[in-house]
């Protein structure tokens, strides 16, 4: 095959595994010889706390990357290949990188998150006042920006249209896997004396991450992946209840590409076309995925904003009362058992179960009357699998100030979720222990317990555990008024 440059530098970022990788694909079909490189950006690192799972599931994962290539390279005849692991800004470390190695392009997946965008913009131009070229390619999600579009040629904002429009759209061709391993001979040695650095050099400090049995890496989804095919049957009847092993676990996965969207999108595909309802299930909820990323490249405001501009008016609760409501929620605090269980699941582990998420979700925003983007940054700041898009998509549709958005007057009731979702108790009884020895009926709203009952279970409320920060059916009444008086036409229906 004829190549059209001399050598290619392939920058690793969403997209953390050798297989079915688009950026390392191309940058393999053009170059003679093709680096691959991975920068601990220290704009993204140095804010975080400095214990934080996230840093550790990718300090593993690019461990597994470096592997992975080593090996790869190794069966073309390639000695000395692997990954280039930078620590610094990235501004300055790939332009000087692709600059000590002579390369005529970078490469890499795309990432349409804002803050992504404005950096590969100036990433690209001073990668461009070196004389050196910057090509992206989509790699994240199955479509993306303007592929799937209305007829008017305008993007959705409903997400039952937006499926059967993707669904209609795909074909085996935007499934098809690339073909990695087949021009892997341009795999160059690396410079000498590259290593990772450990994670202390990072200036962070191991967590609980192998604790929780994350299996992290491309080793890892494929272990999770392979686990869960022989579940997603299930997956539609088992998937709503935090007790039960429905889930997939890919989150973290999907967002650090440790997984291809493409296998996982087709594995789903294949099973659904074979008659799986579960299957059919989870595919829909990839394309859930799909459709808050277009969401946010089409209107990227909703970053901070609400989506449904009315709902920038609302008043949220603020003050003294809201901070204190606001650190009881943080804390699983708020009486609610299955609120704070799921709570006290997110800070001990980076994972909250989907239906958990919007259950606490609503709770903030419906019972507690406080602000969507507190509670989406509290998100940000401790979910293993933290996506923009998909965190975005999730509390605007929570807190009805988003696209396709849950109707503000359905307010999740939760003592009514915890005994649907949680009937025996299982979950609430993991995170909470001292509520245990009370009945399952007691279990979901332990202040309707009588004296006795809750003498008998050892329990003091306000000592043991608290009573509810609020009344609900009070706070639903709050949340109708807040709503109508930005919006008293709906109100009215």
């Amino acid at each position: 095959m004829n190549k059209s440059i001399d050598s290619a530098l392939v920058w690793l970022r969403r997209d953390l595994r050798t297989e079915d990788n688009a950026a390392l694909y191309h940058a393999l079909r053009a170059a003679r010889r093709v680096w691959c490189v991975f920068v601990f950006d220290r704009d993204i690192l140095d804010p975080l706390p400095r214990a934080d799972r996230r840093v550790e599931f990718i300090h593993d994962s690019v461990a597994g990357v470096d592997a992975e290539l080593r090996a790869l390279a190794a069966t073309h005849g390639v000695e000395g290949a692997g990954l280039i692991v930078r620590h610094g800004r990235v501004l300055e470390q790939i332009p000087r990188l692709a600059a000590a190695l002579g390369v005529q392009a970078v490469y890499a997946s795309h990432d349409a998150e804002p803050e992504a965008l404005a950096r590969d913009a100036r990433v690209r131009g001073a990668l461009a006042a070196a004389g050196i070229a910057f090509h992206t390619a989509k790699d994240h999600v199955v479509f993306e920006r303007d592929e799937v579009l209305t007829q008017s040629g305008g993007p959705f904002s409903v997400f039952t249209p937006y499926r059967k429009a993707w669904q209609k759209k795909l074909e085996p061709f935007y499934l098809a896997p690339y073909p990695v391993e087949r021009h892997a001979a341009a795999l160059a040695p690396r410079p000498a004396g590259e290593t990772l650095p450990t994670l202390a050099e990072l200036g962070f400090e191991t967590t609980n991450l192998h604790t929780l049995k994350l299996p992290s890496g491309p080793a890892g989804g494929r272990e999770l992946l392979a686990d869960f095919l022989e579940r997603i049957d299930h997956y539609a009847d088992w998937r709503d209840f935090p007790a039960v092993k429905g889930p997939s676990y890919l989150g973290p996965h999907l967002r650090f590409g440790t997984v291809s969207i493409r296998h996982l999108a087709r594995e789903a595909h294949q099973r659904m076309v074979g008659g799986s309802h579960g299957a059919e299930v989870w595919l829909s909820e990839l394309v859930w995925r799909d459709f808050y990323h277009q969401l946010l490249h089409h209107h990227p405001r909703v970053a901070s904003s609400a989506f449904k501009p009315e709902y920038e008016h609302l008043r949220w609760e603020h003050g003294k009362h809201a901070d204190e409501h606001f650190a009881a929620w943080c804390e699983g605090r708020t009486g609610y058992p299955l609120v704070d269980a799921a709570m006290l699941q997110l800070t001990r582990t980076g994972y909250m179960h989907n239906r958990l998420r919007m259950v606490s979700a609503s709770f903030l925003t419906k019972d507690l009357g406080i602000d969507w983007r507190r509670g989406e940054a509290w998100f940000a700041l401790h979910l293993n699998d933290y996506d923009l898009a998909s965190n975005n998509g999730g509390w605007q549709w929570a807190a009805s100030t988003g696209c396709d958005a849950q109707p503000y007057f359905r307010i999740f009731n939760p003592v009514a979720q915890s005994e649907r979702f949680d009937p025996d108790g299982r979950f609430i009884r993991r995170y909470l222990p001292q509520l245990a020895p009370l009945p399952d009926a007691l279990l979901h709203a332990p202040w309707r317990a009588r004296p006795a009952d809750l003498a008998a279970a050892g329990l003091v409320l306000g000592r043991d555990y608290p009573e509810p920060v609020v009344a609900h059916e009070a706070a639903r009444e709050r949340t109708l008024a807040r709503f109508a008086a930005v919006k008293p036409a709906a109100a009215r229906r």
